[in-house]
């Protein structure tokens, strides 16, 4: 038991390692909560620095979630529900990391990763669905929230006779994003949501 709660403890602190906050710091000298929309994920900074900080931002809070799943957890059983114990505390690490006061990122990339270790082929639908969400519409959040809402049903009927109880978990999760991004939505029901590609004003890339 001792083990397994070292390595979720582990996974955690993966996931909280606030990259674009880092990164922010390091290149531009700011603080990427103060700019933008505030949030610590790749999408901000992306409007904040533009696409050569978000792009390496973005894999690697993919890996903060596919890690936990594919490296951590097989240390100490081969158990999917144990592996997905450990994406979740990588997803928590994430959207509170201790290292910024818990507060931290949306989980999007982070929980993407984690389901790119578990459930692949679920995982590239919903992919598939934010991507033509995006072009169609423009919003990263819309295309966020569909691609969450299509998740829990890619893995029921894909996956659901192997494992039920991923697919309640998987709901959990899904719910969870949809939730951190209720601000978004009301900002989508408003009409004063950002489309993609429109970067923050006032903010000069390095």
């Amino acid at each position: 038991m001792g083990g397994a709660a070292a390595w979720l403890f582990a996974s955690y602190l993966l996931g909280a390692v606030p990259t674009s906050y880092i990164v922010s710091r390091l290149f531009a000298k700011i603080d990427l909560r103060q700019h933008g929309s505030g949030n610590l994920g790749a999408t901000n900074l992306y409007r904040v620095l533009g696409w050569k900080y978000a792009i390496p931002v973005a894999l690697f809070d993919i890996a903060k979630g596919a890690v936990p799943v594919l490296v951590f957890a097989p240390q100490v059983t081969h158990s999917e529900l144990f592996a997905l114990a450990c994406g979740v505390a990588a997803i928590l690490g994430h959207v509170f990391s201790v290292f910024v006061r818990f507060k931290g990122g949306k989980g999007v990339a982070t929980a993407a990763g984690v389901m790119l270790g578990l459930t692949p082929l679920p995982l590239a639908i919903a992919a598939l669905v934010w991507g033509l969400v995006l072009l169609l519409s423009g919003y990263v959040s819309l295309a966020s929230i569909t691609a969450a809402a299509v998740l829990p049903a890619a893995v029921y009927f894909l996956e659901h006779p192997r494992t039920p109880e991923l697919f309640w978990i998987v709901v959990v999760v899904a719910a969870g994003v949809i939730v951190l991004h209720r601000h978004n939505i009301q900002r989508l029901l408003n009409g004063t949501e950002s489309r993609f590609g429109r970067r923050a004003a006032g903010t000069q890339r390095p």
